[in-house]
């Protein structure tokens, strides 16, 4: 039995698309994304030719803007800056080509890197666009349009790290919300392109094969220049200097958002009675709305403030339930785990990517979640099923259930911090590529199918650069009543490495006796096993003894407090900067 992440290959013949309606439909997007990306593409356009000329004035006659140049040669900055890069003949390649680099320094060369990815990747879904209306099967049809949100998703996130980079700018965020942006573009090109990799051949996936070329790899380089300019100010020129003092003018940036008031930080504790929410959700008819899909369509569009959708007790079964990137700062509140129920079963098996079949999904910033339960029930033989997905920054969920089997929870990107929650599943049920750390939470193991291997995690930290890793953090490991009864029959594991720079960690957490005693398992061979960072500190509990762990050049035991205290709310998601605001319950450091 093959319990890997690989989705299954072999298929029934897909259903194609292509009534006039539907055509209508992708038109009406179509013309909705080429407006996106002509705007993106001006704003970026309009910045790289002031940038361009403001260094060309600078530049002497050794400066590379000369007609005569054929085959320009990289000034010693963009080689200098390149050799941190991960894919440097790319790197100098695409900067020898750009206006006003060969008279760039480091410091301008942060900000044109990230604007020549920005315009690649504006380029690359306005050329996707093309394809909308060509006959796709199903799978393909899904991955498609998996790609079209991520790639405009990664547009607003390269915008954002531009607006923060340029040195004229007045809209600073700071270093670390660079940092978190382009980690979650990257992981957005690389699940674009994963959804692609495992639907049929075809004319589709060729041609978007070839409009997606090197977008990774461009946000790749973009983050590692900024990651080693911003943190180093060594073999570089003085302008390296600039970014530093910049950099600590960011770390200051207003604690609390404007419109957090004293009484909206306390809305995670508050009664449900005593909250007067803007949508009432309720089955019976007796609220503002009969579906959440309803309440998130009336939800206004980058919300000035916090907009609270309660849900009462019932259970919510809708098809592509998401609040999108648009509806930021939306708090769902329900009546208790298990009473407010929002539940699924689609799953790969219906012929859409993992990405697809979440039963509830968000990426718009700011999401709050509280007293809820998300479940996907579509079983352990119909594989990768997720209950729930998350790519939105600055997220908390709380005394939340999430419950599934394969993949119930998709942590996909960005800052999220889960508090008093119970997660329930078999194989990788906490997966993706966030910066994530769960507290006080109670991680349930349940009985898989025949000759599975249970796996709690699966990280895919692809680059050395991304800030993201799972943490878990004072949590409980334990086994559902179906798992005792099998008598020690599966192995259950603290994670597997999915991708080679695979992060997770165990902190000060208890591990019943049904986690195996090597702890880690192997994704496939000796892939990964010298680049990964797992670690344990100080858990406790039968199944935390760390004497018959794995010997993995990347495992460790944490034995230094210093270390362990990387991977706290305080300083792995920057909580202590955000939380409050949300007014969640949380931990700050190691322990109080």
């Amino acid at each position: 039995m093959n319990y890997g992440r690989l989705e299954p290959k072999s298929q029934s013949e897909a259903d194609t698309i292509g009534s006039s309606s539907a055509a209508a439909t992708k038109s009406n997007i179509k013309l909705k994304l080429l407006l996106i990306v002509a705007i993106t593409l001006i704003v970026a356009a309009a910045v790289s030719v002031a940038l361009a000329v403001s260094l060309r004035s600078k530049s002497t006659s050794a400066g590379g803007g000369s007609d005569s140049m054929i085959h320009p040669q990289p000034t010693k900055a963009i080689s200098r800056v390149c050799s941190r890069t991960l894919y440097q003949n790319l790197c100098v390649n695409s900067f020898v080509d750009f206006p006003g680099a060969l008279s760039a320094s480091d410091k301008d060369l942060v900000h044109i890197s990230v604007n020549m990815t920005l315009r690649r990747v504006g380029k690359a879904l306005y050329a996707s666009t093309d394809l909308i209306n060509m006959e796709m099967s199903t799978r393909v049809r899904s991955a498609y349009n998996d790609c079209l949100e991520l790639l405009e998703e990664s547009v607003e996130q390269l915008q954002q790290s531009l607006n923060t980079v340029d040195p004229s700018s007045n809209n600073y965020g700071s270093s670390e919300d660079v940092m978190t942006w382009l980690s979650a573009s990257m992981t957005n090109q690389d699940t674009c392109t994963e959804g692609l990799s495992d639907a049929e051949e075809g004319e589709v996936k060729d041609l978007m094969k070839d409009k997606l070329k090197d977008l990774s790899e461009m946000v790749s380089n973009s983050l590692a220049i900024y990651s080693s300019t911003s943190d180093s100010n060594s073999d570089s020129d003085s302008d390296d200097v600039g970014i530093q003092n910049r950099r600590r003018r960011l770390l200051n940036w207003s604690k609390f958002p404007e419109w957090v008031s004293k009484k909206e930080r306390n809305l995670m504790e508050m009664p449900v009675t005593a909250i007067q929410a803007d949508i009432v959700v309720s089955k019976d008819g007796n609220g503002t709305c009969k579906t959440i899909k309803e309440a998130i369509k009336k939800a206004p569009e980058k919300s000035g403030r916090r907009f609270i959708i309660y849900v009462k007790a019932g259970r919510y079964e809708e098809n592509d339930l998401k609040v999108g990137r648009k509806k930021t700062n939306l708090m769902f509140i329900g009546d208790g785990k298990g009473k407010t129920v929002i539940t699924g079963g689609i799953s790969v098996a219906d012929h859409v990517t993992t990405f697809h079949t979440a039963s509830f999904a968000a990426t718009g910033a700011g999401f709050m979640a509280r007293d809820m339960t998300f479940e996907n029930y579509a079983g352990a033989a119909k594989h990768q099923a997720v209950a729930l997905r998350i790519g939105a920054d600055h997220s908390v969920v709380y005394r939340c259930s999430i419950i599934g089997y394969q993949d119930s929870l998709y942590v996909h990107s960005q800052r999220q911090f889960y508090r008093d929650c119970d997660i329930y599943g078999t194989v990788d049920f906490i997966f993706g590529n966030a910066a994530v750390v769960l507290q006080n939470c109670n991680i349930y193991a349940r009985k898989p199918m025949d000759r599975q291997k249970i796996t709690i995690t699966a990280q895919n930290r692809k680059d050395p650069n991304q800030n993201t890793g799972i943490s878990i953090h004072s949590c409980k490991l334990l086994a559902q009543p179906d798992l005792l009864a099998s008598n020690g029959s599966f192995q259950t594991f603290l994670g597997r490495p999915w991708k080679l720079y695979s992060r997770t960690v165990y902190l000060l957490s208890y591990m019943g006796d049904h986690i195996d005693p090597k702890g880690w398992l192997e994704w496939d061979g000796s892939f990964a096993l010298d680049t990964l960072y797992y670690g344990e500190y100080m858990n406790y509990g039968p199944g935390g003894a760390v004497g018959k762990r794995v010997k993995w050049p990347g495992y460790r035991v944490i034995t230094s407090a210093i270390e362990a205290s990387r991977f706290t709310v305080a300083k792995f998601i920057y909580g202590s900067s955000w939380l409050p605001s949300t007014g969640v319950a949380f931990l700050a450091g190691l322990s109080e």
